[in-house]
């Protein structure tokens, strides 16, 4: 409730505020427009720097995703590849027509 009585007054504060640092404000206007400019341009240099970071990052992810996901799958890959070799050299060859 004392925030909405003190209301009035905050309004009439800040307005005065703002209407005693306008000139300050227009004064350095150029200069915020400079600087606004300046980060405008670095970014523009930056920013495919940081999407090609981005990339080789995901990249990496899912390099890494992929291979936490098949090693535990590798004893079992083995065992296959094992039963595959056993099983194509006991086979009899294919007779020759």
């Amino acid at each position: 409730m004392f925030h909405l009585l003190t209301l009035p007054i905050k309004i009439v504060f800040f307005v005065l505020l703002a209407v005693l640092f306008l000139p300050f404000t227009i004064l350095l206007l150029p200069f915020y427009l400079l600087r606004l400019a300046i980060k405008a341009s670095i970014a523009l240099v930056v920013l495919p720097f940081v999407f090609m970071a981005a990339l080789v990052g995901i990249v990496v992810a899912f390099v890494a995703l992929f291979v936490a996901l098949l090693v535990p799958l590798l004893p079992f890959a083995f065992i296959a590849f094992c039963v595959w070799v056993v099983v194509r050299l006991l086979s009899r060859p294919a007779l020759a027509a």
